[in-house]
């Protein structure tokens, strides 16, 4: 029987993976090392390795959550919601986390850039099941007359591009805007709602 962590346990965990995160999504997977990460998370590297065995292990379980953490608002679109409304919700939520989250939208686009080596089974597997559960919602939605005729998978990945986007790219959007437009969220929002309206209102 495992023991459960005590809170010093939990903490330089937390810690730990906190670290981790810095670490992987500013150097990736190869360049980031675990001398990096004890650094940032001012543990000794001994320590660090009481907690996990490996650098290997440190990205499995931070692709382990964020995986959950990044599905969980297409979880949430409810088949008997008004289509646009779920829609238009589904795509705020995901701009929200580019906003609060952009390390983990990098460390998820980093490891897909390099081939999923470490996700390939999560993303064919719930991943892809996830998005096929949504997509016959869509397709319903569509017959009954209450979507625009759009490929459901297709604007599935439009709204993660149009929105993983402000993280990934969060030096360029900046440099672009410029100092007139320090924060693009808010604008953002407004373009990508008046966008997806267009293209999916009847």
């Amino acid at each position: 029987m495992t023991r459960p962590r005590t809170r010093i346990q939990r903490r330089n965990r937390e810690t730990i993976l906190e670290a981790a995160l810095e670490v992987f999504s500013a150097q990736g997977f190869r360049g980031a090392t675990l001398d990096q990460i004890a650094e940032v998370a001012g543990l000794s590297k001994p320590n660090l390795l009481y907690y996990f065995p490996s650098k290997e292990a440190i990205h499995a379980a931070l692709l382990g959550d964020l995986l959950d953490i990044w599905l969980q608002p297409l979880r949430e679109m409810d088949p008997e919601g008004e289509p646009l409304a779920e829609i238009l919700t589904y795509v705020r939520r995901k701009l929200q986390m580019s906003r609060d989250m952009p390390r983990e939208s990098r460390l998820f686009a980093n490891e897909v850039l390099q081939g999923a080596p470490r996700m390939g089974a999560a993303i064919t597997g719930d991943l892809a099941a996830l998005v096929e559960t949504k997509a016959a919602v869509i397709r319903g939605w569509i017959a009954a007359g209450r979507l625009a005729d759009v490929h459901p998978k297709h604007l599935i990945f439009s709204i993660w591009a149009l929105t993983q986007h402000y993280a990934d790219f969060d030096v360029q959007v900046r440099g672009v805007l410029g100092p007139a437009e320090p924060d693009p969220y808010p604008e953002a929002e407004r373009h990508l709602e008046r966008l997806f309206t267009r293209m999916l209102a009847v």
